[in-house]
């Protein structure tokens, strides 16, 4: 049996998280078999942010192996960074090979391949419950840290509306296609199946309904919807906000936005390989 492709998680960071990166496919196939062998590229949405929060994510341009190897066991190797300040509603794509860390004061859902192997470069002194620091992976993340790469920033979502409903496409790859969905009260959606869902409810509340079956569904609420059922209704007593991620097809996913009148070079900032 396979295992299940998507993690969704919620973080609450109280202070900042260590600082990381993970490994992509190929590295992972080689060096991390017995932890599945499979990358983890994910994307952070930013459901809520206190003012002044930030996160690191990314080196700055010119930043070499040998300065950051240098900085490595300081706090100083934050000096490296791209520092972005964060509001409610952004959302970030971040490939394996970009190191990071998220500060406090954030919640974010983050959707990722099933994979939870990080490598730790920095964790600001902390120790575990029988204080002893946490493991580092120095050598692993130097392995795989993309230096010299693109510039990472904040994604800016496909949006298109219908009625008393709005959709932003959020980010999507070969792993995962994450949509944030606004319905307004007492209207209907429809959602297709051709891959299973994941619905995470952001607000609101009202009753879910599929061929044979229906159930009520509240904010805080995870769902799983099987590819099986098709097509199902949300309707809303209220106006809900939900995340919904699924497995794409990317071309299918392309044609769609294409149809909806997007162009190509703005599907080409969201639709990532």
């Amino acid at each position: 049996m396979r295992d299940f492709p998507l993690l969704v998680k919620f973080i609450f960071p109280t202070d900042k998280l260590s600082i990381q990166v993970h490994p992509d496919d190929e590295y992972a196939s080689v060096h991390e078999v017995a932890a599945g062998g499979r990358g983890k590229t994910e994307m952070w949405h930013i459901v809520s942010a206190q003012p002044g929060s930030k996160l690191l994510l990314g080196l700055k341009p010119g930043v070499t192996k040998q300065q950051f190897a240098a900085s490595v066991g300081s706090e100083a190797l934050e000096n490296l960074f791209e520092v972005h300040a964060v509001e409610g509603g952004e959302t970030f794509f971040v490939p394996a090979g970009v190191p990071h860390s998220i500060g406090p004061g954030v919640i974010v859902c983050e959707v990722q391949q099933y994979c939870d192997l990080t490598y730790r470069v920095y964790d600001y002194g902390r120790v575990d419950s029988q204080g002893r620091p946490r493991d580092l992976h120095i050598d692993k993340a130097m392995d795989v840290i993309r230096f010299g790469g693109p510039r990472i920033d904040r994604v800016r979502p496909l949006e298109w509306a219908s009625q008393k409903m709005g959709i932003s496409l959020l980010a999507a790859c070969r792993y995962f296609a994450t949509e944030r969905w606004q319905i307004g009260e007492l209207f209907a959606a429809r959602p297709k199946t051709d891959a299973f869902n994941l619905l995470v409810f952001l607000s609101g509340r009202g009753t879910m309904r599929w061929e044979g079956g229906k159930t009520q569904f509240q904010q805080g609420e995870c769902w799983f919807m099987p590819a099986s059922l098709k097509s199902y209704e949300l309707i809303p007593v209220d106006e809900s906000s939900l995340i919904r991620t699924f497995v794409p097809d990317l071309n299918a996913l392309r044609g769609n936005l294409r149809m909806l009148g997007i162009a190509d070079s703005k599907i080409s900032d969201v639709v990532l390989e």
